[in-house]
């Protein structure tokens, strides 16, 4: 929950000459105010704009949502879905990431779906049961073809605020775990096809550590994708 409109704005236009050039993908994921206006000062670039929530109606009585239907109608190509924080303060469940998913690939958005463990579960050796429970869960019901344009994101909850860090081993260790969990269900060529990025404190110095380990395909960028000098570093990395 970070930048008016106007912030919005000027930090698109500094991010813009930083990454042109960049053969990855860039995605700016918005808050509802911001979105419009980073829609329309990202034309004729290289960044995408997606949103940060969605809900899986399409219409109805419910007051302060926003629907994929209303995202897709003024040209959002992606949606997180699931984030620890919706999940932590927002009473989010497997249900609904599920609900939500379908909802997003019916409206051609692309859901960037967020899984990750407590630290109670990292320590009490639960983790790959919990981030491999909540991909199966996110994914149930989904054809092949739905589950390639289907991105997951891997956040240690545990590592977050906690002093405690994930090393760039055990970043890749869960995401090949998570991989594997899809491997099992749809088959090694559709996991293959599937990006799984990391989303634990990437900054700079650690993407290439980072990004250079087998799984890992990219990064869900907290805190350091506010600075678009940090970010267009990772980015272009």
């Amino acid at each position: 929950m970070n930048m008016l409109p106007n912030e919005a704005i000027e930090f698109l236009q500094e991010l813009e000459p930083l990454v042109k050039d960049t053969q990855n993908e860039v995605v700016i994921c918005a808050p509802y105010i911001d979105l419009f206006y980073t829609l329309l000062n990202a034309q004729d670039t290289n960044i995408k704009i997606g949103a940060q929530n969605m809900h899986f109606e399409e219409s109805g009585a419910y007051t302060g949502e926003v629907s994929g239907k209303m995202l897709k109608s003024i040209g959002v190509e992606y949606v997180i879905i699931g984030h620890s924080e919706r999940r932590e303060y927002f009473a989010e469940t497997d249900e609904t990431v599920n609900k939500k998913i379908k909802t997003a690939l019916a409206n051609n958005l692309k859901p960037i779906v967020c899984v990750g463990e407590l630290l109670e579960e990292r320590e009490s050796g639960r983790w790959e049961e919990k981030i491999t429970t909540q991909t199966r869960l996110a994914l149930d019901g989904l054809t092949n073809e739905q589950v390639k344009n289907t991105i997951i994101a891997y956040e240690p909850i545990w590592a977050i605020g906690t002093g405690k860090t994930a090393t760039a081993d055990d970043a890749n260790e869960s995401i090949k775990k998570i991989r594997e969990e899809i491997s099992k269900i749809y088959g090694n060529d559709v996991a293959e096809c599937v990006i799984i990025l990391y989303g634990g404190s990437v900054k700079s110095s650690n993407a290439k550590e980072l990004f250079t380990k087998s799984d890992i395909d990219g990064g869900l960028v907290g805190g350091a994708s506010l600075k678009a000098d940090e970010f267009a570093k990772i980015v272009n990395f």
